[in-house]
């Protein structure tokens, strides 16, 4: 069975879809199967992926509501290397829907669990919101990857982020934890941001991975192409930085 990971920050802008992208695309690299769910009406992994949001069909919404199978949603073998979720603005419709719906922060667990034996690791990228999109994100996962951009109200959102996920492991998915938290958008030279990395090890210790992701132009660009750093730039330090943050997050997991 896959590890379930929800990547999910209720702030954005903290590179939450890239490390989504990016991440799936370096383990793919490494021949591990990947699946990538993407959640927020926005599209943004979807258009990263290399699919235009409007136009895919059928998408994640249409599993949510009973109209498809997951399989017959799924896409396999996309440009950005790993099988693919896809989501455009339905999904918006989804969160109407789903709250007048019996177990309705289960419907995504129940769907994955169909196709997770023939992954080994599928991520979930979440909405910037705790809606019941999110929820079901929470619901399905095995553990939270947090990307964190190292700011003045970064601590202060984890606590708020932290309180989530006691709620969802006392009512709804029990065996969900922080898997891990992800230093993103790094600038070295500003203090803040080397003070607030501090705090960051010193709160959450084991939690924050080595990996720091800098800010890096070819990360920004690759998305415009559809494709993940690693296929648009493979000796950019965005690439190199990924692919590091994969055998780091394999090692956690498959070491143990």
């Amino acid at each position: 069975m896959a590890y379930i990971t929800a990547v999910t920050n209720q702030k954005g802008g903290v590179a939450k879809t890239t490390t989504c992208i990016n991440l799936g695309a370096s383990l793919v690299v490494t021949k591990r199967r990947v699946l990538v769910v993407d959640m927020d009406p926005q599209g943004n992994a979807t258009v990263g992926s290399g699919y235009e949001k409007r136009s895919t069909v059928p998408t994640v919404h249409d599993v949510l509501m009973g109209r498809k199978k997951i399989s017959q949603a799924i896409i396999k073998k996309t440009r950005a290397l790993y099988d693919l979720l896809p989501a455009n603005r339905d999904l918006t419709a989804a969160e109407v829907n789903l709250l007048g719906k019996k177990g309705n922060h289960k419907v995504l667990r129940k769907a994955l669990n169909r196709v997770s034996a023939g992954y080994d690791y599928i991520f979930i990228d979440c909405p910037p919101s705790l809606n019941i999109l999110t929820v079901n994100a929470m619901g399905a996962a095995d553990g939270l990857l947090v990307p964190v951009q190292c700011e003045y109200f970064a601590l202060e959102g984890l606590t708020d982020l932290v309180r989530t996920v006691q709620g969802i492991q006392s009512s709804i998915n029990s065996r969900l934890e922080i898997e891990g938290l992800l230093r993103t958008l790094y600038d070295k030279r500003n203090r803040l941001t080397r003070e607030v990395s501090d705090e960051l090890l010193k709160v959450f210790g084991p939690k924050v991975y080595n990996v720091i992701i800098p800010r890096n132009v070819k990360l920004a660009e690759a998305p415009s192409y559809g494709l993940p750093v690693v296929s648009y730039d493979k000796h950019s330090s965005g690439s190199i930085t990924y692919l590091a943050l994969a055998g780091e997050f394999m090692r956690r997991h498959e070491d143990k």
